[in-house]
Protein backbone atom coordinates (compact mmCIF):
# COMPACT_ATOMS: atom_id res chain seq x y z
CA UNK A 1 0.00 0.00 0.00
CA UNK A 2 1.92 2.98 -1.07
CA UNK A 3 2.68 5.59 1.89
CA UNK A 4 0.42 9.22 1.45
CA UNK A 5 1.17 11.94 3.02
CA UNK A 6 -1.92 13.99 4.46
CA UNK A 7 -1.78 17.83 4.79
CA UNK A 8 -3.69 20.01 6.26
CA UNK A 9 -3.81 23.52 6.10
CA UNK A 10 -4.58 24.15 9.97
CA UNK A 11 -1.44 22.06 11.08
CA UNK A 12 1.22 25.31 10.20
CA UNK A 13 -1.45 27.26 12.32
CA UNK A 14 -0.61 28.52 15.89
CA UNK A 15 -4.12 28.26 17.72
CA UNK A 16 -5.05 31.33 18.89
CA UNK A 17 -5.29 31.81 23.12
CA UNK A 18 -8.70 31.54 23.47
CA UNK A 19 -9.29 27.92 21.67
CA UNK A 20 -11.37 25.71 23.50
CA UNK A 21 -11.71 23.15 21.43
CA UNK A 22 -8.65 22.82 18.99
CA UNK A 23 -10.59 20.12 17.14
CA UNK A 24 -13.43 21.76 16.05
CA UNK A 25 -11.17 24.98 15.65
CA UNK A 26 -8.51 23.27 13.41
CA UNK A 27 -11.27 21.18 11.41
CA UNK A 28 -13.47 24.87 10.61
CA UNK A 29 -10.30 26.14 9.55
CA UNK A 30 -9.23 23.40 7.29
CA UNK A 31 -12.87 23.95 5.44
CA UNK A 32 -12.98 27.62 5.36
CA UNK A 33 -9.15 27.16 3.36
CA UNK A 34 -10.61 24.89 1.08
CA UNK A 35 -13.60 27.55 0.21
CA UNK A 36 -11.27 30.58 -0.10
CA UNK A 37 -12.96 33.16 -2.76
CA UNK A 38 -11.21 33.91 -6.02
CA UNK A 39 -10.62 37.12 -8.01
CA UNK A 40 -14.17 37.26 -9.45
CA UNK A 41 -15.86 36.76 -5.70
CA UNK A 42 -16.82 32.94 -6.04
CA UNK A 43 -15.85 29.83 -4.48
CA UNK A 44 -12.87 28.41 -5.55
CA UNK A 45 -13.93 24.62 -4.29
CA UNK A 46 -15.57 22.17 -6.60
CA UNK A 47 -17.76 21.06 -4.10
CA UNK A 48 -19.18 24.55 -4.19
CA UNK A 49 -19.43 24.81 -8.71
CA UNK A 50 -18.18 28.52 -8.76
CA UNK A 51 -20.92 30.21 -6.19
CA UNK A 52 -20.95 33.32 -5.05
CA UNK A 53 -18.70 34.05 -1.50
CA UNK A 54 -18.82 33.53 0.94
CA UNK A 55 -20.61 29.98 0.43
CA UNK A 56 -22.67 28.08 3.00
CA UNK A 57 -19.55 25.86 3.64
CA UNK A 58 -17.52 29.29 4.54
CA UNK A 59 -19.96 30.37 6.64
CA UNK A 60 -20.52 27.52 8.75
CA UNK A 61 -17.08 27.12 8.73
CA UNK A 62 -16.51 30.90 10.40
CA UNK A 63 -19.37 29.87 12.63
CA UNK A 64 -17.82 26.90 14.26
CA UNK A 65 -14.44 28.81 14.57
CA UNK A 66 -16.36 31.48 17.02
CA UNK A 67 -18.12 28.51 18.64
CA UNK A 68 -14.52 27.01 19.27
CA UNK A 69 -13.10 30.30 21.27
CA UNK A 70 -13.79 31.20 25.11
CA UNK A 71 -16.21 33.96 25.53
CA UNK A 72 -18.96 32.78 22.78
CA UNK A 73 -21.98 33.24 23.82
CA UNK A 74 -23.73 30.37 22.74
CA UNK A 75 -27.17 31.22 23.00
CA UNK A 76 -26.60 33.49 19.88
CA UNK A 77 -26.03 30.27 17.62
CA UNK A 78 -29.03 28.13 18.96
CA UNK A 79 -31.19 27.62 16.07
CA UNK A 80 -33.94 28.11 18.32
CA UNK A 81 -33.67 30.63 20.74
CA UNK A 82 -37.01 30.70 22.64
CA UNK A 83 -36.87 26.98 23.41
CA UNK A 84 -34.73 25.21 25.83
CA UNK A 85 -33.14 22.04 25.41
CA UNK A 86 -35.43 21.61 28.34
CA UNK A 87 -38.04 22.54 26.67
CA UNK A 88 -37.56 20.74 23.29
CA UNK A 89 -37.75 17.77 25.74
CA UNK A 90 -40.82 18.27 28.06
CA UNK A 91 -43.02 18.99 24.31
CA UNK A 92 -41.54 15.19 23.43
Amino acid sequence: MPETTRFRSSQDVVLPDDVTDPLLWRAAYDVAAAHQPDAAGHCTSLLCAGRSAPCEPMDNARRAMRLARAGTRRAEFRETPDRTARDRRRAA
